[in-house]
């Protein structure tokens, strides 16, 4: 990741790829709306982030693409906003940044995701994500 957090990176098919900072920042200010993008399973079992909209990606425990996804979108994001994307790693909101933009929606991608990339042992949340960063959020 870019070492500045208040820089958009350029993406293929989408708006940008934005720092778990900066897309906190506009979330908070108004200018975002936050979507989490993860499965139910994981809001429960890792945490999740209060205020921010669940419209899941991909459906557990088969992973299959949610077919309620573009309606759920559109019902949550009001023209004309910002959407920033939120997976586990960055990787799943990648595919519904470039959905969003589809759809007619200025979407950005949250590097890093809420846990970030595993480290050398297999776990997630130590190097890098929203979670690490100390951004808002809360766990069952």
């Amino acid at each position: 990741m870019n070492s500045d957090p208040d820089t958009v990176q350029p993406a293929q098919g989408y708006a940008g790829d934005v720092s778990p900072q900066l897309a906190c920042r506009w979330w908070q200010s108004g200018q975002a709306v936050l979507v989490d993008v993860r499965t139910e399973a994981e809001l429960a079992w890792v945490g999740f982030v209060p205020g921010a909209v669940h419209v899941p990606w991909k459906l557990w425990p088969g992973m299959a693409l949610n077919p309620d996804f573009d309606t759920a979108l559109r019902a949550v994001v009001p023209a004309g906003k910002k959407v920033v994307m939120l997976c586990r790693s960055g990787v799943r909101s990648i595919g519904s940044s470039r959905r969003a933009t589809e759809l007619g929606f200025e979407a950005y991608n949250i590097l890093e995701g809420f846990e970030g990339d595993p480290d050398s042992a297999g776990h997630r949340g130590v190097l890098a994500g929203w979670r690490l960063r100390g951004l808002p959020w809360q766990q069952n």
